[in-house]
């Protein structure tokens, strides 16, 4: 069953369509929360659970993984079971990975039910977004798209928010139990709005080509995971690791190049405007998370910030994106390729102005540079997608968005790993750097006269000395990632210039 709409204007969309909206803006704003909350809760669990910066990072990034890899099974998941029983099914499962987060004992089991958290949610932003992109005229798919990305927004605005509210008055599991309503609700919705989308068609799924490209992406995510603790391809698991993502990827490419149906049909990159965005989206999620994984940890183990104020500090990128709800239809409508170039730039900008943070960094400082990441990525997103799918057949819209949105969480979960690894490195080079220019002979500092709090010659002082090095080398780790993420963006500008403007048509 498909449902349109009149193509004079957003006020004749019917009210099964605005229920449609608000099904999947609730959904959209479950996953988002889950993502925030995770982030600001992370130093909490990092000393609960006795973990190291990269060992807790994998709550995060094998979350991202899971859905980077569940998500390809999208649209043959919504032509076996029809978009109801599977988003139903997919926010029930996500709702209960929820709770059972909330209650891990040790890190391990909380891994894995992020993990479930990540298969489960992995349906929810792709299928959303090709119930939008399939049941609204082109005319209104951008101001759609932007009602949609009100759920994408509220929710990291939200789970930061409350997540850290939850973790100071009670303790960090109170923050995943927090969702469980939310899911609740969400069910509810879905059993409502999409109860005329039942329908099942039998379809054939590329079993062989799925699982070599998962193999592949986990391989690619567990060397850069372990690989610094593991001291790379000194160890013999890290070249295991690498040898089994050499040859699935060559058996995932050479499978989509000879097989009749293949898990990803090559013909769709045929499309320009899909290859390119699908390059951005990758981009683009390598943007969206890292700052979020990297500001909590900084400001509560350099700064001192409590909780709630780090939710508070994260959920500023929220007001940049509501400011750019005002431009972004306007904008996508009459020249989307300049708003989605203008939306990575400015995230470059932010990002070279994160980098130029020292160790007094304020809070306005934080709340600023994150208004501006969120204006920018707002700007982008919407004709990103727009862009993306324009010339795209409907027929594969579904296909085609399982692809875009596994290369954004790939993005994602890639690029926190690599941030966290530079993070690490940096840190561990600058103060093995920083203790060289200090000795126990008076005047020979490269610091020049100490003062006595920081005197070497005494246990107190050399203590403390060691700690404000280690504080300053990992300062300069931090900036050194914030670096990349800027060089990320700024590399991703002109790729905004190869794509066709969408056709003028309705």
């Amino acid at each position: 069953m498909s449902v349109t709409a009149s193509p004079s204007g957003i006020f004749s969309i019917s009210g099964r369509l605005w229920l449609i909206l608000l099904m999947v803006q609730l959904t959209n704003m479950l996953f988002g929360m889950t993502i925030t909350i995770a982030n600001v809760v992370l130093p909490q669990i990092r000393g609960t659970m006795s973990a190291s910066q990269d060992e807790v990072s994998w709550a995060i990034t094998l979350n991202l993984v899971a859905t980077a890899v569940a998500t390809p099974l999208t649209g043959w998941l919504a032509g076996r079971l029809g978009w109801r029983r599977l988003m139903f099914s997919t926010v029930l499962g996500f709702t209960i990975c929820s709770l059972l987060c909330g209650l891990a004992g040790n890190l391990e089991s909380l891994i894995f039910f992020r993990i479930g958290q990540g298969m489960f949610g992995a349906p929810i932003m792709p299928l959303g977004q090709a119930i939008l992109l399939a049941t609204f005229p082109r005319h209104l798919q951008p101001t759609a798209i932007v009602l949609w990305g009100v759920g994408a927004v509220f929710g990291p605005v939200v789970g930061p928010i409350l997540g850290s509210i939850m973790a100071e008055a009670y303790n960090w599991r109170a923050a995943f139990f927090i969702i469980v309503p939310f899911g609740l609700a969400a069910l509810v919705c879905i059993w409502f709005a999409l109860a005329g989308h039942t329908e099942q068609k039998t379809a054939r799924f590329d079993w062989t080509g799925f699982l070599a490209l998962s193999i592949a992406i986990i391989a690619i995510q567990l060397i850069l995971d372990r690989g610094h603790r593991l001291d790379w391809f000194d160890s013999m698991e890290i070249v295991a690791l690498a040898f089994a993502g050499a040859i699935s990827f060559w058996i995932f490419i050479a499978h989509c190049l000879l097989a009749t149906a293949p898990f990803v049909d090559p013909r769709l990159f045929l499309d320009r405007n899909f290859a390119v965005g699908t390059v951005v989206a990758f981009v683009m999620g390598m943007l969206t998370f890292t700052s979020l994984v990297l500001f909590p940890s900084l400001l509560h183990d350099l700064r001192g910030y409590p909780d709630s104020a780090i939710g508070v500090l994260l959920a500023s990128r929220g007001v940049g994106n509501w400011i750019a709800f005002f431009v972004i239809v306007p904008l996508t409508r009459i020249a989307p390729r300049v708003s989605l170039a203008s939306g990575l730039a400015i995230q470059a900008i932010a990002g070279f102005s994160m980098a130029q943070f020292d160790i007094n960094l304020t809070s306005w400082d934080i709340m600023w540079t994150n208004i501006m990441l969120g204006f920018g990525q707002s700007i982008a997103f919407t004709p990103m997608t727009v862009l993306a799918f324009a010339t795209l057949p409907k027929n594969r819209i579904t296909e085609g968005a399982a692809i875009f949105t596994l290369m954004r969480n790939f993005g994602s979960s890639l690029f926190i790993s690599l941030a966290v690894l530079v993070l690490l490195r940096s840190t561990t080079e600058s103060y093995s750097t920083m203790s060289e220019t200090i000795t126990a002979f008076p005047g020979s500092n490269a610091l020049g006269q100490l003062p006595n709090a920081w005197r070497v010659d005494t246990m107190d002082g050399l203590f403390r000395l060691s700690g404000e090095i280690e504080r300053q080398a990992t300062m300069i780790g931090y900036i050194n990632a914030f670096h990349l993420m800027a060089l990320a963006a700024t590399a991703a500008v002109p790729l905004a210039l190869w794509m066709r403007a969408p056709p003028k048509d309705s």
